[in-house]
């Protein structure tokens, strides 16, 4: 808590833009902080940003534009202080969209243990680590697996995993249930509200709106100006049907039995 009374901010962006390739606007004016032990859903339509918003608050680009302070220190600074940044690494960790970038070791094993060799952790420490990981996501049996070998569901947890080891308090998920067959999308779900439950932050970009209510007691709105159009609690959010349309997260046509919003086949799909 701060003077204030608040949770600590762990990510604070006034007004950040970013730019690909000098030409390219991935988002343009983007203003929101987000604290400890906060479960946030970033949606939005393909294309509004997700990704690199996810990619900034990872440190992993720098803003082209406005201020990015991350736990507490802005970007800028921490980048020129190595061992600050270091640490910054052990308290946020990214699950990408694509699990293969993260699975590059001969056997998930030697993925999982990668980053806290990288730490300089004792080998004990490293194998109680990789060994947490794995139970946690309930894996311990792929360890000696190469990742080749392993299903789209197998690697998206292998791919946490390997985050997990590092123990940050900070996670990061790009579109963790995309491409998954229903059961291995709904365990991956749980798995992820569990984490929350622990007490990590979590920040989850997806298009998937049944999800939401499950995994985020917060939810920002990315629009297809690249610009925050809203933030709020789950509920509010979701039932706001002309706000999901605008953001081209559903179409016109959306059916509502009693309370609960079904959108049907009428949601839209994306990657970001």
């Amino acid at each position: 808590m701060n003077e204030n009374g608040l949770r600590k901010a762990v990510f604070e962006l006034e007004d950040v833009r970013y730019v690909y390739n000098r030409r390219q606007l991935a988002l343009d004016g983007i203003s929101l902080t987000i604290r400890e032990g906060e479960h946030v859903a970033l949606v939005g339509a393909n294309g509004s940003g997700k990704s690199t918003l996810l990619k900034l608050l990872n440190g992993l680009l720098a803003p082209t534009g406005g201020s990015l302070r991350l736990l507490g220190r802005e970007m800028v600074d921490l980048t020129r202080d190595a061992d600050a940044e270091h640490r910054f690494h052990r308290e946020v960790g990214l699950v990408f969209q694509d699990p293969d970038v993260q699975l590059f070791s001969p056997t998930v094993g030697d993925d999982v243990a990668f980053g806290p060799l990288q730490l300089g952790l004792s080998l004990v420490e490293v194998r109680r680590r990789v060994e947490a990981a794995l139970s946690q996501m309930d894996i311990l049996e792929l360890r000696d697996r190469a990742p080749f070998e392993l299903s789209g569901g197998e690697k998206k947890r292998a791919a946490i995993a390997s985050v997990l080891s590092l123990d940050p308090s900070v996670i990061l998920f790009d579109e963790p249930t995309a491409s998954l067959d229903p059961r291995t999308k709904w365990v991956l779900v749980n798995l992820i509200q569990d984490l929350g439950h622990a007490g990590r932050t979590t920040v989850v970009a997806t298009h998937e709106l049944e999800i939401v209510p499950i995994i985020a007691d917060r939810v920002i709105v990315i629009g297809e100006n690249r610009r925050v159009l809203a933030d709020g609690a789950p509920g509010d959010i979701l039932e706001d049907d002309d706000l999901l349309v605008a953001a081209n997260l559903i179409h016109a046509h959306l059916h509502r039995h009693a309370t609960v919003a079904h959108v049907h086949p009428h949601e839209t799909a994306h990657h970001d």
